[in-house]
């Protein structure tokens, strides 16, 4: 898909159809992260925070709880 960017006020903006939003369930309130590998501009929906840091949480409750069990399995 080639895109071209549009005039907003002074700057320019990208239009980005809604069959694309949908696709990555972008909605208007999603935060976006720009980035750039120094040749392509990558946008990246920011899931929730929240949802990792519950995530990270209940890893180190497992690893703590049964963390010698997991470790004389892997040998």
């Amino acid at each position: 898909m080639i895109k071209n960017l549009t005039t907003h006020g002074n700057s320019l903006a990208l239009i980005l159809e809604k069959g694309v939003l949908d696709l990555l369930k972008i909605k208007k309130e999603t935060p976006l992260e720009i980035a750039t590998d120094g040749t392509n501009i990558i946008i990246s929906p920011v899931r929730k925070a929240a949802r990792a840091k519950a995530f990270r949480s209940a890893l180190a409750a497992v690893n703590l709880k049964h963390g010698k069990t997991l470790r004389k399995l892997a040998e």
